[in-house]
């Protein structure tokens, strides 16, 4: 009997982390019917973390909030004893556009802000706040308006959404978000380092794939300069790794606090991942391309690093695949399988997922004792 852990991250845009799985455990039931399968569906911080926490046993909350642009938006967060885990993207990230039309200067962060005071209502004491996939740059003033900050204009009128209602900011009142959240540990689960300002901040980094051409980034990024001054006197936090994350939230989150943690290191915690590890004989991950940027901390790499060093071996699988079998050996993958070449062209791959992701599971089955065969890595603990 082979015991077999897969933990994909979602392949964006076509199939979740859970579907990947299930489309992967039914082709290597037919060909390796012993197999027992631990389906372990991971994230790192983005779209799909709280779905992870759901898979894991977390309760699902539904939630009617305040999207990007205004418009009400169904979504969800989860629930486990007295941690909540939330998530920026399904709330009022990109996917959250309606018609998927960009408004750099209006989008806001007020229904996250909503969603953080569910959990508070709820009764929770640890909230996991997972920052990707943000559709705006407002530095969290939506957020932290939800919360009851007070960010009023010169005539102490609350400022509007987003950017263009950021560029009016005149004074600061903070201490009922503060108070609001005493007693409560914020922990914002996200990959990225760059801090709030500058050449490497949120503006000019993340502002393009808003709609912010060159001359705007260059308005925002003084908008948010100014916007720091009040919102942080002293200039802590706005240097800080991870100010930068979400247009400007993990900046909020700091002035309320929270703690910067790996999202991928936070989603493998809820999973338990490390749990489920120990009684694994290989493990299956992915996501839906393995390229430059999945060695950048992204999930698969974390799974595949935890893995590699329990001397396990560890198998890839992704729509497409750029890195080299260095790069791959690198990170603690033996072997990557992708789906593109399966198919006629990428459109096909991406219509065909589930069923190249069944071929897939078919050929892995075929070669377990191969690859269970083939030497590892010692379990030297992780560094």
């Amino acid at each position: 009997m082979t015991r077999l852990l897969i933990a994909p991250d979602k392949f964006k845009g076509t199939l979740t982390a859970a579907e990947v799985v299930a489309a992967l455990g039914r082709g290597i039931a037919e060909t390796a019917p012993d197999a027992v399968i631990t389906a372990c569906p991971i994230a790192d911080g983005g779209d799909g973390t709280v779905d992870a926490a759901i898979a894991a046993g977390a309760e699902t909350r539904p939630a009617t909030i305040t999207g990007p642009t205004g418009r009400a938006r169904e979504t969800a967060w989860a629930l486990d004893g007295t941690t909540a885990v939330l998530e920026l993207a399904d709330a009022v990230g990109l996917k959250a556009l309606p018609g998927a039309e960009l408004d750099p200067r209006g989008a806001s962060t007020r229904g996250l802000g909503e969603l953080i005071l569910a959990a508070v209502r709820a009764g929770a004491r640890t909230i996991v706040v997972g920052l990707g996939g943000s559709s705006s740059t407002d530095a969290g003033a939506g957020l932290l308006q939800a919360l009851g900050a007070q960010l009023l204009t010169s005539e102490g009128e609350e400022i509007a959404p987003g950017l263009a209602g950021l560029e009016t900011l005149a004074s600061v009142d903070l201490a009922p978000a503060r108070q609001l959240l005493d007693g409560v540990t914020l922990i914002a689960a996200n990959d990225v380092q760059n801090p709030l300002l500058g050449p490497d901040g949120t503006a000019a980094v993340y502002g393009p794939q808003k709609g912010l051409d060159e001359q705007a980034v260059a308005s925002a990024d003084e908008t948010l300069a100014r916007a720091a001054a009040l919102l942080d006197p002293a200039g802590t936090h706005a240097p800080a790794e991870g100010a930068g994350a979400a247009g400007g939230v993990g900046f909020a989150l700091l002035l309320l606090g929270a703690t910067q943690r790996s999202g991928a290191d936070v989603v493998l915690e809820l999973a338990e991942y490390d749990q489920r590890l120990a009684g694994a004989d290989l493990v299956i991950t992915g996501e839906g391309k393995l390229d430059a940027q999945t060695l950048q901390g992204k999930g698969p790499v974390e799974v595949a690093r935890r893995a590699a060093h329990a001397g396990l071996p560890v198998l890839a699988v992704a729509g497409a695949v750029t890195l080299d079998h260095a790069e791959l050996s690198g990170a603690g993958i033996a072997r990557a399988f992708d789906l593109v070449s399966r198919a006629k062209d990428v459109p096909d791959a991406l219509a065909r997922g589930e069923e190249l992701l069944e071929d897939v599971g078919r050929e892995i089955g075929r070669a377990l004792p191969t690859l269970l065969a083939e030497p590892q890595g010692d379990s030297a603990p992780l560094p």
